[in-house]
């Protein structure tokens, strides 16, 4: 097993270093500004991993639903929710093809996860099962990488390093052999991740399929889906005062706000 989405552990481990409450706190600020009906009850996190945000909303009382096509990382989801005294429900599915037969308040997709949606057919099959998830009044708030990491360098290659008590991960994703394709837009990011844990090392190699998608794409898809309007986009997790705007030089995310039409 060397699959990094096969590893929830390591992969929930690699992602350490986001502080998903204080992102939650911008998600729910957005609520806030964008939601003329309230603040959200019911949460659905698509390709959520590990679910750590749909776990997050739930520790502040949201009926929060977590839905992942890997079987180990929604398995991995389920049993951390009961470990922390959550109640999560956690569903094994396709985001494009998914139907729970009820709406959410809100929709959240992190982590770039939309970079595996790898055709236009997809990505408008996916924000059309979205919008059909959606209460009236509801928004979908999704998180992508800012067209910056890959218009701006031929290539993405990005390392860091996480601790957590005794064990420690180097973490490489993206190598410089790793160049997009300019007709596909679709690149094989090489991720190494070096864990060493109570003296021993354990090297867990992949190699993830990214399609990089840009502002102008994203605009089109959500036209072609209906049902969705783009309300507002953000280059961080900062809120209020410490909004960031898509075009600030300081920007590191693409994060669109949809509210539901």
């Amino acid at each position: 097993m060397t699959g990094i989405y096969d590893d929830p552990w390591a992969y929930e481990l690699a992602c350490s270093f986001r502080d998903v409450a204080a992102e939650v706190d911008a998600l729910l600020g957005w609520c806030a500004r964008h939601r003329a009906a309230g603040p959200p009850a019911t949460v659905l996190e698509l390709a959520a991993g590990p679910a750590e945000h749909a776990r997050e909303f739930a520790r502040r009382g949201l009926a929060a639903t977590a839905l992942d096509l890997n079987p180990r990382m929604c398995a991995h989801a389920a049993a951390e929710a009961e470990r922390e005294g959550v109640k999560v429900e956690v569903v094994q599915d396709d985001m494009t093809r998914f139907e729970l037969g009820r709406r959410f308040d809100l929709v959240v997709t992190m982590l770039d996860s939309t970079s595996h949606l790898m055709t236009l057919d997809a990505f408008v099959a996916h924000l059309r099962r979205v919008a059909a998830h959606l209460s009236p009044g509801g928004l979908y708030i999704v998180e992508m990488s800012h067209p910056r990491d890959r218009l701006g360098e031929p290539t993405v290659s990005t390392g860091w390093t996480v601790e957590r008590g005794a064990v420690r991960a180097d973490v490489r994703w993206g190598e410089p052999s790793d160049l997009l394709d300019p007709v596909t837009q679709i690149a094989d990011d090489h991720v190494t991740m070096v864990i060493t844990r109570d003296g021993e090392t354990r090297i867990l190699r992949d190699v993830v399929p990214y399609r990089f998608w840009t502002a102008t794409e994203l605009d089109a898809a959500v036209r072609l889906a209906g049902g969705l309007d783009v309300v507002a986009q953000y280059g961080d997790f900062g809120a209020g005062e410490d909004a960031v705007a898509l075009t600030d030089p300081e920007a590191w995310r693409m994060i669109s706000v949809l509210r539901g039409s």
